[in-house]
């Protein structure tokens, strides 16, 4: 539940919501801050999410990922451009329906300075038992963002 937001019980929780459109930066202040996201990217031409944990460095979403996977290997092959993605991440309270929802668009390419790669190593830990040697960072192009509120 948002911290600036009184938890709402009985009919108040059933109350309409509001949207309330965030600012780019406002949106992207609060995807910083969430502990996890989705990255959506296209698979065999079809789209694809995938739940990750990311970091924000410098106004751009930094996940870890392995070599082998299909999101390293589009955004390793598209070269300088990288490949677009959109992330998203979201903090709604599941009781009071309140909360926020950020998506940033833009491109995805992968790492290439190791002594970064070492540095979100150190500060992203992977999900699984399967070993993160690669990372991507998104550039984001477009961030938008809405919050609801009673």
């Amino acid at each position: 539940m948002p911290s600036d937001a009184a938890p709402l019980r009985g009919s108040a929780a059933t109350m309409p919501r509001r949207t309330v459109e965030l600012t780019g930066t406002q949106a992207l202040s609060l995807l910083g801050r969430a502990p996890l996201g989705r990255i959506v990217f296209t698979q065999r031409a079809l789209p694809a999410v995938r739940p990750v944990n990311h970091l924000l460095d410098r106004g751009q979403i930094v996940i870890l990922t392995h070599q082998d996977s299909d999101l390293f290997a589009q955004a390793r092959d598209h070269g300088e451009r990288g490949v677009v993605v959109a992330y998203q991440a979201d903090d709604i309270d599941p009781l009071t329906h309140l909360g926020w929802s950020a998506v940033a668009t833009g491109y995805c390419r992968p790492v290439t300075d190791p002594d970064a790669l070492a540095r979100y190593q150190r500060r992203l830990r992977p999900w699984s038992d399967q070993v993160m040697d690669r990372a991507v960072r998104i550039r984001p192009h477009l961030v938008t963002g809405i919050r609801l509120v009673a």
